[in-house]
């Protein structure tokens, strides 16, 4: 069995557009909404980044029962993770605990805005453990102090909480970034369909579902639905290390100039076929995810929402049956 999920990608809708497309995926019969937390698009073509906290209060009003979640909000530089704290709480609220707070270690691209030094890797993860310490810890609903290496915390208390705390889903795929998931977070997030991360987490002690996203572009021309896969979406192919480093969209628009065409099969799929579109959540699957939400690339939401109901859930219903 796997949860098949819809992308609210902020860096290619306005933010009206996004609630829109949440109302449309719920309708569809979609099990779970994802949504970025962009300060700036990959690349200038995509166009927008609204503010997803605001989106994601508008769409907790404007569903009734999906269940969403941040893929991912990183609660180290451009938030302090008390903020991240306070915010998620009042979505927990608002939404009926339909919310989930993923994180990650964040990328350049967004942390860089506010003036700090992009840290390395393993300082990031360090930093994002102390900031799940602090979540964790105002959603005690005490006062709460807090002194580490990279935050402090000043007698501070939420006193908007949800009965039951917001779910924490944690970014990884090394051994270090799954040991900080399996320790600090109550589910996986990934992006790649490889085995050894969800055995990393295992090892690690994680029970937690798997997460995962990869993108698509529905449209009856296949060679038009290519085109814009690459157009938008060629970053994608360059890898994590390089994805997490670059400061803005002008050098991912760099970084990607030799993408081919041909690349975007190693990141996603194109095009009317059922049958790939079915094999890439394999592919998932067979890693150990078990909710799997599609990226459809484009202003086409509506008519990916009316195919998908009509046409590719039945056929995922069939491959995956409950």
């Amino acid at each position: 069995m796997v949860d098949i999920g819809f992308t609210l990608m902020g860096e290619q809708r306005g933010p009206k557009d996004l609630v829109r497309d949440a109302v449309l995926a719920e309708q569809a019969g979609f099990d779970f909404l994802v949504a970025s937390d962009h300060f700036h698009p990959w690349l200038e073509g995509q166009g927008h980044a609204p503010y997803t906290w605001s989106v994601l209060g508008a769409v907790a009003q404007a569903t009734s029962a999906i269940p969403f979640m941040t893929y991912v909000t990183c609660p180290t530089v451009r938030y302090h993770p008390a903020v991240v704290a306070q915010k998620a709480a009042t979505l927990g609220l608002l939404s009926d605990g339909r919310f989930s707070l993923g994180v990650g270690a964040g990328e350049n691209l967004n942390e860089h805005v506010v003036g700090q030094l992009w840290p390395p890797v393993d300082i990031r993860h360090e930093m994002l453990a102390e900031g799940l310490e602090i979540i964790r810890g105002l959603w005690q609903g005490d006062w709460f102090n807090y002194r580490g290496a990279h935050f402090d915390v000043e007698s501070a208390k939420i006193y908007d909480l949800p009965d039951e705390p917001v779910r924490i889903g944690v970014a990884a795929s090394g051994r270090s970034s799954c040991r900080l998931a399996a320790d600090l977070g109550d589910f996986l997030i990934g992006t790649e369909a490889k085995p050894e991360i969800r055995a990393r987490y295992e090892q690690a002690g994680g029970r937690g579902e798997s997460v995962a996203q990869f993108p698509v572009v529905y449209d009856e021309d296949e060679a038009k639905a290519l085109e814009l896969l690459h157009d938008q979406f060629r970053w994608a192919t360059l890898g994590w290390k390089v994805q997490a480093e670059l400061p803005g969209p002008p050098a991912f628009e760099a970084a990607s100039r030799f993408v081919r065409p041909e690349d975007m099969a190693q990141v996603g799929v194109w095009g009317p076929d059922v049958a790939a579109y079915v094999a890439r959540v394999q592919s998932f699957v067979d890693a150990g995810y078990s909710r799997v939400a599609f990226v459809q690339v484009g202003e086409e939401q509506e008519a990916f929402c009316d195919w998908y109901a009509a046409t590719l859930k039945p056929a995922l219903a069939a491959a995956f049956p409950s």
